[in-house]
């Protein structure tokens, strides 16, 4: 069933390249005016998708429609989408009101009507008063933000943009986060975005789209991946987590670590064996007595806001995340609650 709004539909998507297949059998939906993020490890699809869309990637079989139509044999210039690339390949020789009004110029707009989208595009971006700066003298960050003007000021219905943050340190690339967000709801443009980066997805997607060898593994809300995965590779891939072997006895209890424990998931033959997800921050650190599991403690990191404790149970290396910290050596206990645990179908080796 077509979603709500639905303005870009990939259905049976293959990409081949020299005999490996590196999409196969693809089907995505994507919704207007959506920040969408297509997130996996390098080699997964994600930017060989994004290529597809944008009309630089002809695929080896499959469909790809924008609004309904057929677009596969479209060239790139006449799709409604821009792509910004992690080189913003910017024109070194024209200040940024010019880069921003190279593809007006082009459609040979009128002077007074290019002066208003330029300017009111670089007020969007929060670089007005930057016209006459030459792109030498801007940062990385600002650099960025002319390239995404330059993309929006041309009005493509989608925006594409393959890892635009990867040249940026890391609290530009923070600040750069939010920017984006900000500019895609103010604008009302589809951002389709490729990361490799998990915090970044999760901090400005309103959908993630979670890859691996060529293949959807989940596709919800940032909420959904991070508290719901369906898989091992998507709990393993979104954050920290401690993934373990085990046996669903019946529904609401399953049996891992040795034990017995309550759970809210349902819906698996007696005894199936099973994937067990639990995130380190929901494993409560209590005494040895009072915990369901028991441990030894074998290293402690500072992380800031937390401490990482690896602790081992029964040859399980667990990962906690506590503001307590523990004395290596120590033998503590750790409790869950049924909601702390999550239990997915057995990847298939």
């Amino acid at each position: 069933m077509l979603l709500e709004n639905c303005i870009i539909k990939l259905k049976d998507l293959v990409v081949d390249y020299d005999d490996e297949r590196v999409i196969d059998g693809l089907d995505l939906e994507i919704r207007d005016k959506e920040f969408v993020t297509l997130l996996g490890p390098s080699g997964c699809g994600k930017t060989t998708t994004l290529r597809v869309i944008g009309g630089f990637v002809e695929p080896s079989a499959g469909e790809v429609f924008f609004d309904g139509k057929d677009i596969k044999d479209l060239p790139p210039h006449k799709r409604q989408v821009n792509t910004v690339f992690q080189r913003y390949a910017l024109f070194t020789h024209l200040n940024v009101y010019e880069n921003v009004a190279f593809g007006l110029r082009i459609q040979k707009l009128s002077e007074d009507e290019i002066r208003q989208r330029v300017t009111e595009m670089l007020r969007i971006v929060n670089l007005s008063g930057y016209e006459r700066r030459s792109i030498d003298q801007l940062s990385g960050g600002q650099q960025q933000r002319v390239a995404i003007a330059r993309a929006l000021v041309n009005q493509p219905r989608v925006l594409l943009l393959d890892e635009p943050l990867g040249a940026l340190d890391l609290k530009l690339r923070k600040d750069m986060q939010i920017e984006l967000k900000r500019i895609q709801k103010e604008t009302e443009i589809t951002f389709i975005y490729v990361t490799h980066d998990q915090e970044e997805a999760l901090t400005m997607s309103d959908t993630v789209v979670v890859m691996n060898q060529g293949v959807i593994q989940q596709i919800g809300s940032p909420e959904d991946i991070y508290n719901e995965p369906k898989n091992a590779f998507v709990a393993d891939f979104i954050g920290e987590s401690n993934i373990l072997p085990g046996i669903m006895k019946r529904d609401f209890l399953v049996e891992f670590g040795g034990h017995e424990f309550t759970c809210v998931d349902k819906g698996f033959a007696p005894n199936e064996q099973v994937d067990v997800v639990v995130r380190p921050e929901d494993v409560k650190i209590v005494p040895q007595i009072a915990g369901q599991l028991t441990g030894v403690v074998e290293s402690i990191i500072f992380k800031g806001v937390h401490f990482e404790i690896s602790i081992d149970a029964m040859g399980h290396r667990w990962i906690v995340h506590s503001t307590q910290s523990e004395e290596v050596g120590a033998v503590v206990g750790m409790s869950l609650t049924p909601d702390d645990i999550h239990i997915m179908k057995k990847m298939e080796e």
